[in-house]
């Protein structure tokens, strides 16, 4: 019985440590890959932007609309090249990359040409595989909330593409703490998609080849 009871403990302290250590080495991995300020950042083809949700005025959330704001003043400081947005679209009432496209596009008045919508960006992970397979696109900078750009970092790199990120927090949002901690479980996820379940992503031809 003491010997069960030892392997049980074992097992159970094997568990906890796996649970709290890949977090942190994830969290800290993505930390020395991020940036924060505009001039330190070297010049890349492409941003990809995630999307973030819409309201139901169909305007960009706060959150998504910081994102765009920072790939805008990348843009405009000649840091980058293109914008890729990607989001969800699988209701026809509610398409993410659209938003995000009028958003720049009519709003910022960034040059149509210099944009391109990923349809199919449902998760990170989906938004990194298709960047890499579908566009091919080699090395990019991230744009994201800093809280989600560690795993957003590592799920990029870890499929193929060099992958900085530059930080679009502004202040702090509303529910931020809960978006930290359902990054916790989210970075666990990619972790197992990436080298373990390795799921399919919605295939597709590219509207723009990023390698011209």
């Amino acid at each position: 019985m003491k010997k069960i009871i030892k392997v049980v403990l074992i097992f159970l302290l094997i568990t906890i440590a796996y649970l709290v250590l890949v977090p942190v080495a994830i969290l800290q991995y993505g930390k020395n890959k991020i940036y924060t300020k505009v001039e330190n950042i070297p010049q890349y083809n492409v941003a990809i932007v995630f999307g973030a949700g819409v309201t139901s005025d169909l305007t960009p959330t706060d959150i998504l609309k910081d994102r765009l704001n920072t790939a805008y003043r990348l843009y405009l400081e000649e840091k980058i090249d293109r914008i890729l947005i990607s989001g969800d679209n699988t209701d026809e009432l509610y398409s993410e990359p659209q938003v995000m496209y009028d958003y720049l596009v009519f709003t910022l008045d960034v040059n149509p040409d210099d944009v391109v919508r990923d349809f199919a960006g449902l998760r990170t992970y989906d938004t990194c595989a298709r960047a890499k397979e579908i566009w091919s696109i080699d090395r990019a900078i991230l744009i994201s909330q800093g809280y989600h750009l560690s795993r957003a970092i590592f799920t990029c790199n870890s499929l193929g593409i060099e992958s900085t990120g530059y930080s679009a927090t502004q202040y702090e949002y509303v529910n931020e703490e809960y978006y930290k901690l359902r990054e916790i479980f989210a970075i666990h996820k990619a972790v197992l998609d990436v080298y373990i379940l390795h799921p399919e992503y919605i295939g597709g031809e590219p509207e723009f080849d990023f390698q011209e």
